[in-house]
């Protein structure tokens, strides 16, 4: 499920991201109502579940824990738009915007993973695209090609470059606050998936990437390739 471009909303105290402010409350809800439950039938069932209860709130409030961040912006690097795992480096024919050769970068997001999305470089947005599709897990090469995703592309003034947001088996919601035309600044947030997916970045072939197969990467702070 896509929402809708809308204002980018400004972090809450405890540095916990708008996007939890409906889900943590209810999840605690639905984690208290269990539990009572589980108390009614045995106290001891009841604890073995509290326990689990507990680690399972910990896990949802920190899925939408938003760390500070200042970039360091540069005009000349790339930057990470997500935090996770480079899983592919590879040259790809792109047939939706660029129709031509492109180098992708992918990154994937675990469920443990900070989930904010941040732009790579500073620029204009000249294209936005929102495309339906399945929920292949995010591993599969076939997630960058089926998967539900929007597809963004930035110009900077040496080039232009995409990235989509890529839904995966547990992602079901994308998040976006961008639009067509929109100016955006290197390292701020442009979006969130909920639980877990990946980041495609799309990137001209003289564009040398610095990043390396496997590397772990931090949202707007790691360099992912240089112009």
């Amino acid at each position: 499920m896509y929402i809708y471009p809308e204002k980018n909303p400004e972090p809450m105290t405890f540095n916990i991201h708008p996007e939890g402010r409906r889900v943590i409350p209810v999840s605690m809800l639905i984690l208290g109502l269990l539990n009572a439950g589980a108390f009614a039938l045995h106290p001891a069932f009841g604890w073995l579940c509290f326990a689990a209860a507990c680690v399972m709130g910990y896990l949802v409030v920190n899925f939408f824990r938003n760390p500070p961040l200042s970039p360091q912006r540069d005009d000349a690097q790339i930057l990470a738009p997500c935090e996770g795992q480079v899983v592919v480096i590879e040259e790809v024919e792109d047939k939706t915007y660029f129709h031509k050769p492109m180098r992708q970068v992918s990154i994937f997001m675990s469920p443990l993973n900070v989930h904010v999305n941040r732009n790579p470089v500073t620029g204009v947005i000249r294209f936005f695209r929102y495309v339906p599709g399945k929920y292949l897990m995010a591993f599969n090469p076939k997630s960058s090609e089926l998967n539900e995703q929007t597809y963004i592309v930035v110009s900077n003034g040496r080039a232009e470059l995409g990235y989509k947001q890529i839904a995966g088996f547990l992602a079901r919601r994308l998040h976006c606050y961008i639009k067509e035309g929109d100016s955006v600044l290197q390292g701020e947030e442009f979006g969130f998936i909920s639980f877990g997916s990946r980041i495609d970045l799309l990137l001209p072939l003289e564009c040398k990437v610095v990043a390396a197969l496997g590397q772990k990467v931090k949202a707007g702070e790691s360099v992912i390739a240089t112009f």
